[in-house]
């Protein structure tokens, strides 16, 4: 059985405060973030290898104009030539990446945008990740919603019209077990057309069950692939052990999952080398499993509550649409999602270049969405959110937004047969 532990942040005793302390400022106390620990299920795959070795080798300064030219100009984009593309000498080419990026999305995903929302079911969680607002030693209101408090939350949603739901928890067993999120994905199924999920990794067996119980896919994110940035940013938790997390999504399509998701939040390390690690991840799982459909999100660090120990290295607005465009060139088939995390406009914009789906009505707290949707105050306490988001367009006048453009919003394509 594995051990779980849970802090309760809002009453730290002293010996906390001291532990939370040493792990910050001694890394001699910190178990390896390498290394396995009980209940972690391990499995046999190259893909780690292959893209650890391309990451690592990956010189971005070496790249010319001359290259990224030579990388427009192929009709099939190469890792090499992906490489180029993330480089800053790409960066005074970024209107003809973009029109290379629209003409793909054009030729495989058409003229349409996908639609979804979030919703936290819970967030207290068992790590100590200094960048997130859900860490374990955080100030913040903690909630877990009961399984008719997530229904209702689920109604309010789907009287809005939307019909993909992407359900989160904190990282916590111990108060979130896989029965719980069980339960959740079966009441989702009466709800919406598409069940995602946003949990913390399991193990196969573990993703067969909750997809027996209604989810269609698992996003994961890795944070950052930059193995000594990852160990000094998670201190404590089963989160901190890098190997495990990274081999999620392909737990997760071993245990059936019809789709996975992949990212890095871009400006916790390099962001070109993460941009790189994420894009080959998606290409090498892509070659073992070509049934599974495969998405990627690009999102940046956004402000947190009690944020004291990192700000976001930079990553400007440029800098994540050529990343985006990038994605596109080098992985034509691959949806591309772009969060709330990012402005009304700069989603406008990238939807209609390479962006396929994005978030709309979304709240990144616990237990709010009536007062969110319909302005009603709830009697409920309500847990804090996660981070900050900066485009809060509800699903109407996102769906509005999108056809103004001359694009089709698309709210499902998934029949059940």
């Amino acid at each position: 059985m594995e051990n779980h532990f849970f802090i309760d942040s809002k009453h730290l005793s002293q010996e906390a405060i001291e532990r939370k302390h040493r792990l910050e400022n001694d890394r001699a106390s910190r178990t390896n973030h390498m290394e396995y620990v009980e209940g972690m299920e391990r499995i046999e795959s190259d893909v780690c290898k292959n893209v650890m070795a391309q990451m690592q080798a990956y010189d971005y300064h070496k790249y010319t104009a001359t290259d990224v030219k030579a990388a427009l100009e192929h009709e099939n984009c190469s890792i090499e030539d992906f490489k180029a593309l993330l480089s800053p000498a790409a960066e005074p080419f970024i209107e003809e990446m973009a029109q290379r990026a629209r003409l793909e999305t054009s030729k495989h995903f058409g003229n349409t945008v996908y639609l979804f929302t979030p919703l936290y079911i819970a967030n207290y969680c068992e790590n100590y990740c200094v960048y997130c607002g859900f860490n374990c030693y955080n100030h913040i209101n903690r909630m877990k919603l009961s399984l008719e408090q997530i229904e209702h939350e689920m109604q309010v949603i789907a009287r809005s019209g939307m019909e993909e739901i992407l359900i989160l928890t904190g990282e916590s067993r111990a108060q979130s077990d896989v029965h719980y999120i069980g339960e959740a994905c079966k009441l989702a199924r009466k709800y919406f057309r598409m069940v995602g999920l946003e949990i913390y990794p399991v193990n196969i067996e573990e993703y067969r069950y909750l997809h027996e119980c209604g989810a269609d896919y698992v996003t994961v994110f890795q944070e950052t692939y930059d193995t000594e940035k990852y160990e000094e940013l998670h201190l404590l938790g089963h989160k901190r052990v890098w190997p495990y997390r990274f081999d999620a999504q392909e737990r997760a399509l071993r245990g059936g999952m019809r789709g996975v998701a992949f990212s890095a939040l871009l400006g916790l390390s390099d962001f070109r080398k993460d941009a790189l690690a994420s894009a080959l991840h998606v290409y090498y799982l892509q070659r073992k499993y070509p049934h599974a459909e495969m998405s990627l999100s690009c999102p940046r660090l956004r402000p947190i509550i009690n944020n004291e120990k990192i700000n976001p290295l930079d990553v400007h607005e440029k800098q994540l649409c050529q990343i985006i465009c990038a994605y596109r060139i080098f992985l034509p088939f691959v949806g591309i999602t772009v969060s709330s995390r990012e402005s009304a406009q700069f989603r406008n914009g990238i939807v209609k270049i390479a962006a396929t789906k994005v978030s709309a009505g979304v709240s990144t707290g616990i237990g709010d969405h009536e007062s969110k949707y319909s302005g009603k105050e709830s009697d409920s306490v309500q847990g804090d959110e996660q981070f900050e988001i900066d485009d809060d367009r509800s699903l109407e006048v996102m769906y509005q937004d999108i056809a103004s453009e001359g694009l089709q919003p698309v709210l499902n394509d998934y029949l059940y047969v």
